[in-house]
């Protein structure tokens, strides 16, 4: 027998929570006969439908699913409108727990997002497999399974934006931006992002570290790709020039950030910086920071471009090798105005949703 799904109504206020959201739309999805607890944020759609993967984990409450998907959907709203891409933000989470029906649950997931009728374009993200997504794409045409090609995406812009941080700060020994052999990066993560990423660093010529709470995992990456691997609670403080979080958020609280040996931050995790006062802190040690919103835009070019505006390949490559330039406006921005690089890149991005409205 299946063990009991979260209840429902275990917050009396989601719907107040909700009202109180500067969202477009809060859309709750349940299904008792498998256990499916979902919250599905749409955040902004004036540049056209949202965009966002679902993700799979365990929430204590429906409030606290629901806060991680609007600030989520947020972020992809930013990170569309800095891609130049005619799409908004969305976020799907899904509340995980030993009585969940994987396959029945992704599937009513699958109708309910069909039912909104292209309203929302997904694919996948932190703890939802492979399988799960095409239980899903069985019963929805707006998902979007390749992972593989994704994560690809992502790593060729990531490295043009770690490219931007070497070439903000002068050069040094790197060519000025334009070869990155010898630079140390640490990568935290080695799923499927954090391994493209990897890769990717290592083509290049990067020095990388990799780090997982699955010492296999990063076993097996550092095993393909020469890397040496850290231990997952050392990995941000390492000794390295840029440090690439590219597994969970919130990574980088005050501690985190008064622990920092690099002089830079890139990586593709969603909202990396913990608060407001760890951005800050970026700000006052100066170490620069490039905003995952640019530095993992690759996979929301690759996938939007295609099914919604139509791209080829070249043309969202060409996007993709675009966000190498839009960190170097951000870094610079935010170096002459000493505010934090995400305060820079939302104005970007609203400034750019303002002109559509008007």
């Amino acid at each position: 027998m299946l063990d009991p799904a979260p209840d429902p109504d275990d917050v009396d206020d989601l719907d107040a929570v909700s009202a109180g959201l500067d969202v477009d739309r809060v859309v709750r999805v349940t299904d008792a006969a498998s256990g499916l607890d979902a919250v599905l944020v749409l955040d902004d759609r004036t540049l056209g439908p949202a965009a966002g993967g679902v993700r799979t984990r365990a929430y204590a409450s429906a409030a606290a699913a629901l806060a991680d998907a609007a600030a989520l959907a947020r972020a992809m709203t930013i990170k569309c409108a800095v891609a130049g891409l005619d799409a908004g933000g969305g976020k799907c989470v899904v509340r995980a727990h030993p009585g969940l029906d994987r396959a029945a649950a992704f599937a009513r997931l699958g109708e309910a997002i069909e039912a909104l009728g292209g309203a929302f374009r997904t694919a996948g993200d932190l703890g939802t497999t492979a399988a799960d997504l095409a239980a899903m794409a069985a019963r929805c045409r707006y998902v979007h399974t390749d992972v593989a090609d994704l994560a690809a995406a992502v790593a060729r812009g990531l490295v043009g934006c770690v490219r931007a941080c070497v070439a903000d700060r002068g050069g040094g020994g790197h060519g000025g931006g334009a070869s990155l052999a010898g630079l140390r990066v640490a990568v935290q993560g080695a799923g499927a992002i954090g391994a493209a990423v990897a890769r990717a660093l290592v083509a290049a010529g990067a020095d990388v570290r990799i780090a997982d709470v699955d010492a296999a995992r990063a076993g097996a990456v550092a095993a393909a790709t020469g890397a040496a691997v850290v231990a997952p609670d050392a990995v941000l403080a390492a000794d390295v020039d840029v440090v690439a979080p590219c597994a969970v958020g919130g990574v980088l609280d005050e501690p985190a950030v008064d622990a920092l040996r690099a002089w830079a931050v890139c990586g593709a995790a969603n909202n990396v910086v913990a608060s407001p006062a760890a951005a800050a802190r970026l700000v006052a040690r100066g170490v620069r920071h490039v905003p995952d919103v640019v530095a993992s835009a690759g996979a929301v070019i690759d996938g939007i471009g295609a099914t919604v505006m139509g791209l080829d390949a070249a043309a969202r490559g060409a996007l993709i090798d675009r966000l190498g330039d839009t960190a170097r406006r951000v870094l610079d921005e935010a170096r002459a105005r000493r505010a934090p690089a995400d305060v820079v890149v939302a104005e970007l991005a609203w400034a750019r949703i303002g002109r559509r409205r008007r």
